[in-house]
């Protein structure tokens, strides 16, 4: 049994040591290296998932082990502000298959569309990750472009796919 609530500052350790699990075993699905994000502080991390006017980041327990996290984050500008952007989308895998991504996924967009009346929410995925581009696709995300060449590991380029689905 999990339960999904928006982070707070106290949960920055566990945050930080989930991201970390997320850039070993998925290396090509995140952006910072393991050495960008081990170099934060935790200050910088409790930041990072503060949750505010354009931010939530939330997470999966079982028990007190943080075992997931989505974040949705909307720019304040109002003619952009219609959007939400997902990011951030890791499930340990040891906790896969259980429904958790779906749920923190089912929690942002309601932050979204009931926090912030947003109108679509956005996302980008690894073009070569078939199991999150399925997933995004059963929750009704549609690709609706490719960023060639977007993200480069280990001297490999990866094109990343451009996502959106409607709220409203």
């Amino acid at each position: 049994m999990t339960t999904i609530r928006a982070l707070a500052a106290a949960d920055a350790d566990r945050f930080k040591a989930l991201r970390l699990l997320a850039i070993e075993t998925s290396p090509t699905a995140v952006w910072p290296t393991r050495e960008e994000e081990a170099s934060r502080s935790i200050d910088e991390v409790a930041a990072r998932i503060r949750t505010t006017s354009n931010q939530s980041v939330f997470g999966a327990f079982a028990g007190e082990a943080l075992v997931g996290i989505a974040g949705v984050r909307r720019e304040p500008f109002a003619q952009v502000r219609h959007k939400a952007t997902i990011w951030g989308v890791f499930v340990d895998p040891s906790h896969r298959r259980k429904g958790i991504a779906q749920d923190l996924l089912a929690a942002a967009a309601g932050h979204a569309d009931e926090q912030w009346g947003s109108a679509q929410l956005m996302l980008c995925v690894n073009a070569e990750n078939a199991a999150a581009k399925g997933l995004y696709a059963s929750l009704g995300f549609r690709t609706f472009g490719v960023e060639p060449r977007a993200i480069c590991v280990d001297g490999r380029f990866y094109d990343e796919e451009h996502m959106c689905k409607p709220l409203r």
